[in-house]
């Protein structure tokens, strides 16, 4: 069911690589409820993934762009405006990689090369965002960015290696960017920490479908779906919450108080 809760709101949308991913759910989701946007991917995801079915789904505009070059952020910014008419009311950032965990190297042997890689493109890539929207001014007042986490972040998850350190990261940008763009501009940015999630990036973690399970039984109302994860990102970026902003926010059917 539509509320046209996004009716007139001209967003951009990260990281939907396949129907599995978070970012997919969004996109369809925020196009129900009468968002326009543009998608974008790293052009290598974008070869690997399914984005065009989505743009021809959403009627959306594909630009590639690299989220750690602020040149290609620049562009992503001025590109997307100019094909949507405006500036933009809400962000998603769902962008994540990890290659030690892709090459299961314990935390305590963690590669640190492959480490400031992981940084780079899960956690910088979200600062960069913002300051490239900052400069730009490319948001409209009382914007929304929202940026997907983990509860990793906050507790100790072993096979969660070097992400756990790297959503904590996310989590303090959004904390210490939502001051700086609220106080300028209203701006309101958020993490969402979701529950364990079967996309094509969660499958790929040791031990994944284990833990899936685990936090499933443990959570009075199961596992957040993707779906579900979709639905709470509307209500985000809608006129709802405009109050809402540095928040880490837990969407796992209560398994962070269970």
């Amino acid at each position: 069911m539509a509320y046209n809760l996004l009716k007139g709101k001209r967003g951009i949308i990260t990281g939907a690589l396949d129907e599995n991913s978070i970012a997919w759910k969004v996109a369809l989701r925020a196009h129900e409820e009468g968002a326009t946007f543009t998608l974008t991917n790293a052009p290598i995801a974008m070869r690997m993934g399914e984005i065009n079915k989505l743009a021809e789904k959403t009627g959306s505009k594909i630009i590639p762009a690299d989220a750690t070059s602020v040149e290609d952020l620049e562009k992503l910014y001025t590109e997307s405006m100019a094909h949507l008419g405006g500036k933009i009311d809400f962000v998603l950032h769902s962008i994540g990689m990890s290659v030690n965990i892709r090459k299961n190297i314990p935390y305590t042997q963690l590669n640190y090369d492959f480490f400031q890689k992981g940084i780079d493109v899960s956690a910088l890539t979200f600062h960069k965002m913002l300051a490239v929207a900052h400069k730009l001014d490319a948001l409209n007042e009382h914007a929304s960015v929202v940026a997907l986490s983990y509860i990793a972040a906050q507790k100790t998850y072993p096979f969660y290696t070097d992400m756990a350190d790297i959503k904590a990261m996310l989590e303090s940008i959004a904390r210490t960017f939502g001051y700086h763009y609220g106080k300028h501009k209203k701006v309101r940015i958020n993490t969402i920490s979701q529950s364990p999630t079967k996309t094509t990036a969660g499958g790929g973690i040791k031990g994944f479908t284990e833990f899936y399970d685990f936090a499933d039984k443990q959570s009075p109302l199961g596992n957040a779906s993707a779906d579900d994860c979709a639905n709470y990102c509307v209500t985000l970026f809608s006129d709802l919450t405009k109050m809402v902003t540095m928040q880490n926010l837990y969407h796992d059917g209560g398994y962070s108080s269970t």
